[in-house]
């Protein structure tokens, strides 16, 4: 008998019909991977096997777990058999996780509920735990809240909440989306260790093909609620059947990026940036201890040409983002010079900051969560004209229409509110507010990390062609080497605070110097090297 078994599921919400006769066997042991595009189905059908699908959805069908249908079973039932047999990692860990608890009591929780540990007993597993996820205590305090972790260190907190009862099922929804590659590659190691050190089932929802080539023994494919084709990993990618498969696996390969001709070789640069450094205080360890910084950028270096496309690359906690911050004029820096278009920013007052920020926009990684929900795309992506003086009402209206159409959206989608868009129509929608100012650097914080495969081309397409006809300069900071190849021009590896190689992005990647760089590019999950590893 099958671990989990799921016969024939059926889930409307009101009319519409959201799961289509889905059936798919887990067996003890076994790993299955669940891919497709946002909106295809997977993660309502991962709720569901938890018992937590929508309290409006109507379901038909079996989902038997161990014998047991789980959709005849009450709450309280499914309270005792979630954690304990199944257990799920989900996306985003700053939402799964509580922010007003410590990472120790929510990992804390689930433990003392099915075992009914002491507090103390409690306490001593936590450790454990968070020791087997690669965050040791005593660097990793569980008195530490979510906010203070980095995204990869957070992922590890659900990991450990998902593994502490060692699960029969282990769900894993899109667990390294947002990650490095190189903490990706140690999660996507950390969870085949967990499911083989106890003969757990592995059920993992992906948009990547390559990280589910090398974790998976069986692929399912998921489109518009039905599974359209399946069968074991080898055989699925030699022979592939349905043209939707066939479109993931040709959208999964990032194109080259088309030379752009606005790169000004001038001696002047776009932006310069000289001997940064931007430290922080850290507590004291004791009442009399002396102060300690943390260098969290520490005497970078570089320059952007205008319309050139630059790249930085290093994993969560290098610094990335507090440099972003900083180059945007958000943070102060400890030291160094930033010049964009032959002003310092360090020596700016506020309002000629105000001037100058008109000149650079961002692009966030989450475009959702940089949106007020209660208000109009109109009014979100006219938000930056505030740094405009002396626009006229009508002048306002053209440019956010001008500004929709160039991101392939109409006049229309204006009047609509953000949750009404799909993930890639709401990131055009982000790009359409970085570029209404008529910029001249847009940092693209992780711009396309979170979207499928086939809107991150479409996504990709779009900012290289805003680059050759607005001629603009771009930060682009990702952890997916494969698109930073694709799209820049230069890249900037970063390390520890520091740019440990940069140069051409092609020379770079193909020929790394340094150390890190290599361990990057090792780590970087490659389709047909694992296809390859598969055969042999």
């Amino acid at each position: 008998m099958p671990l989990l078994e799921i016969k024939n599921l059926n889930l409307h919400i009101g009319n519409i019909h959201i799961l289509r006769d889905i059936s798919l066997n887990i067996e003890q042991g076994e790993s299955i991977g669940l891919v497709g595009e946002s909106g295809s189905g997977k993660s309502i059908a991962s709720l569901s096997a938890m018992g937590l699908a929508p309290e409006t959805a109507q379901l038909s069908g079996q989902i038997v777990f161990e014998g047991k249908d789980i959709l005849k079973l009450d709450e309280d039932a499914m309270c005792h058999l979630r954690g304990r047999d199944i257990a799920m990692v989900f996306q985003e860990p700053m939402t799964a996780l509580n922010p007003v608890k410590t990472i120790g009591d929510q990992i804390a929780e689930g433990i003392i509920f099915h075992k009914g540990l002491s507090r103390n007993n409690a306490e001593q597993m936590v450790l454990k735990l968070l020791d087997r996820v690669g965050l040791p205590p005593k660097r990793f305090s569980p008195n530490r809240f979510p906010h203070e972790l980095s995204g990869g260190q957070r992922q590890r907190v659900v990991i450990a909440i998902a593994i502490a009862m060692n699960p029969k099922l282990l769900i894993a929804d899109e667990p390294t989306t947002a990650l490095d590659v190189t903490t990706q590659a140690k999660i996507l190691d950390l969870l085949k260790d967990l499911a083989a050190e106890h003969n757990s089932s592995l059920l993992l929802i992906t948009h990547d093909l390559a990280v589910v080539a090398q974790m998976v023994d069986r692929i399912c494919v998921m489109k518009d609620g039905e599974i359209v084709e399946r069968g074991k990993t080898l055989e699925f990618f030699g022979n592939m059947q349905h043209a939707y498969s066939k479109k993931l696996l040709e959208a999964s390969a990032v194109k080259p990026k088309p030379i752009n001709p606005n790169i000004e070789s001038s001696a002047k640069p776009l932006m310069a940036v000289e001997n940064l450094t931007r430290r922080y205080r850290l507590p004291r360890t004791s009442l009399f201890s002396p102060t300690r910084y943390l260098k969290a950028v520490n005497d970078v270096s570089f320059e952007i040409a205008a319309g050139e496309s630059v790249g930085l690359v290093g994993e969560s906690g290098c610094g990335k983002s507090t440099l972003a911050r900083t180059l945007l004029a958000l943070n102060k820096p400890s030291a160094g010079k930033i010049e964009f278009l032959g002003q310092n920013l360090v020596n700016l007052t506020r309002a000629e900051l105000r001037k100058a920020r008109r000149n650079m926009q961002v692009v966030f990684q989450d475009p959702y969560g940089s949106f007020n929900p209660r208000h109009k795309v109109g009014r979100l992506i006219s938000e930056p004209l505030q740094l405009v003086k002396g626009i006229s009402k009508d002048e306002k209206y053209g440019r956010i229409i001008g500004a929709l159409e160039d991101v392939g959206l109409n006049k229309d989608d204006a009047d609509k509110f953000p949750h009404e868009f799909s993930g890639g129509q709401r990131q055009r929608i982000a790009i359409a507010r970085a570029i209404i100012t008529e910029p001249k650097l847009i940092v693209a914080d992780e711009p396309v990390s979170a979207l499928d495969v086939s809107i991150r081309e479409q996504v990709l397409d779009l900012l290289n062609q805003l680059a050759i006809t607005r001629g603009l300069s771009y930060l682009f900071i990702s952890h997916d080497l494969h698109v930073v190849r694709a799209v820049t021009d230069r890249v900037l590896v970063m390390y520890q605070g520091k740019i440990v190689e940069h140069g051409n992005t092609s020379k770079v990647f193909n020929n790394p110097q340094h150390t890190y760089t290599k361990q990057l590019l090792s780590a970087t999950p490659d389709l047909d090297e694992t296809l390859r590893n598969l055969a042999q």
